[in-house]
């Protein structure tokens, strides 16, 4: 028998930021697990940011996407977070959906935090059994919480509220890994005894890159084959990543010393690493990079380019940049999307992270690891890039056991994990 679940989430395609794969992906393989997928979000005529329209060529021409009222940002922007904008529009959606009996869960993904309660307040009024599936943690310590009154002040606070309330009486609680909600299960002991734990990282599907294989797009941010070496990062810098950036900064100033023939041929071009994703004016890494005396080897385009374009940018680079963070339990998305590109993978991780031993698995490319006290010493990074430079260009990936990480599998870990919880919840 098939059960509807509801993947509600507050950026869906053509949204181009990372939260909006989650329900994606899930989505594309989820009826073969016995699951019928309608998808809860926020109107897309009201997001902030550019749309990427290939994006919808991914998602299955079948599936039901439900584009809830939205307050927009204009003329007066009262708030940003599509999470509060989309709430109610959400919450009604759902409970349309509730009293007609067309749902059998409801799985909110986030972020976005604050649509998270409408999972429970669901729950509270029709019956339905609900989830919260953590991309990132809720309750974090990012830099600026401790200054009274500021804004990460204000959102750490008010996480500690909602998240306590959100997660109470939940049939199921998912994430990318078991770190993204040590925290929450530890301040919140009932959870872990009444609802199914499951873990299981974002995955990345073949599919999207057949499509990227069809287009045949030149890439814009370089030019293939110019005999300069050119490795990419794309993707956002988290807080606790910054680090691991000036780490690698200072291995590529060591670079210049030790290897400077090697240094002339390396050209390093950073994604949407802007403040905001679409502030072409927000760099991040550039202002490090001068710091370092490095900016001749750097180039940073701050504002995130379109999901299809970012992965043609990808396949026809030399090598793909992974920089991970301080903090154990991350596992960057990013991962999938460099080891299914067949290009040589450069990184610098945890070395708690999943992702090292998926890419030491499928044989992808090189991995420093580090810890939160002690990172890669410049010489030792500098020597790494320059083995990885003299390798040869392509590289056989063996993607055998990385089967277990695709977004398949994913779904699989996820679809059971739902069924379990279905049957918990009715023996109540």
């Amino acid at each position: 028998m098939t059960r509807r679940v509801a993947l509600v989430t507050g950026h869906f395609a053509p949204s181009n930021l990372v939260g909006a794969h989650r329900a994606r992906l899930w989505s594309r393989y989820l009826p073969e697990f016995g699951w019928e997928p309608v998808v809860v979000t926020g109107d897309p005529a009201k997001y902030e940011e550019r749309p990427d329209p290939d994006l919808e060529r991914l998602v299955p021409a079948d599936l039901e996407v439900v584009h809830a009222a939205t307050l927009s940002t204009r003329p007066v922007r009262l708030v940003g977070d599509i999470g509060v904008r989309a709430f109610w529009g959400c919450y009604r959606a759902l409970s349309s959906m509730a009293k007609a009996g067309r749902l059998d869960f409801v799985l909110v993904t986030i972020p976005s935090n604050y649509l998270a309660p409408v999972g429970r307040l669901v729950h509270m009024r029709h019956g339905v059994p609900f989830g919260i599936d953590y991309q990132d943690p809720w309750v974090n310590r990012w830099p600026g919480i401790d200054v009274p009154f500021s804004r990460a002040w204000m959102s750490y606070r008010l996480a500690g509220l909602l998240e306590p309330w959100s997660v109470r009486g939940a049939s199921l609680i998912t994430g990318m890994a078991p770190g993204y909600v040590a925290g929450m299960l530890e301040r919140n002991p009932d959870v872990a005894n009444r609802a199914i734990l499951s873990y299981m990282p974002m995955g990345s599907a073949p599919e999207d890159y057949a499509l990227v294989r069809d287009l045949r797009r030149k890439p814009f941010l370089f030019q293939p084959g110019d005999g300069h070496f050119h490795l990419i990062y794309a993707g956002a810098l988290l807080p606790a990543g910054l680090e691991v950036v000036d780490a690698f900064l200072a291995g590529l100033r060591a670079l210049r010393e030790q290897a400077p023939q090697a240094a002339s041929r390396l050209r390093v071009h950073f994604v949407g690493t802007g403040s905001s994703p679409d502030d072409p004016q927000g760099y991040r890494v550039l202002p490090r990079a001068e710091a370092k005396g490095v900016t001749d080897m750097i180039s940073e385009h701050p504002h995130r380019i379109g999901y299809v374009d970012a992965l043609g940018h990808l396949m026809q680079s030399n090598g793909v940049l992974v920089l991970g963070s301080t903090e154990r339990h991350y596992t960057p998305s990013k991962v999938f999307q460099a080891i299914l590109s067949e290009r040589p993978v450069f990184a610098m991780l945890h070395e708690e992270s999943t992702a090292v031993s998926m890419i030491r698995e499928a044989g992808a490319g090189e991995v420093l690891t580090l810890t939160s006290e002690r990172l890669p010493a410049p010489k030792e990074v500098a020597a790494a890039l320059q083995a990885f430079m003299e390798r040869p260009a392509h590289r056989t990936v063996d993607l055998g056991g990385f089967e277990a990480y695709s977004a398949r599998a994913s779904t699989r870990a996820l679809a059971e994990a739902l069924d379990q919880a279905v049957v918990r919840e009715k023996s109540r």
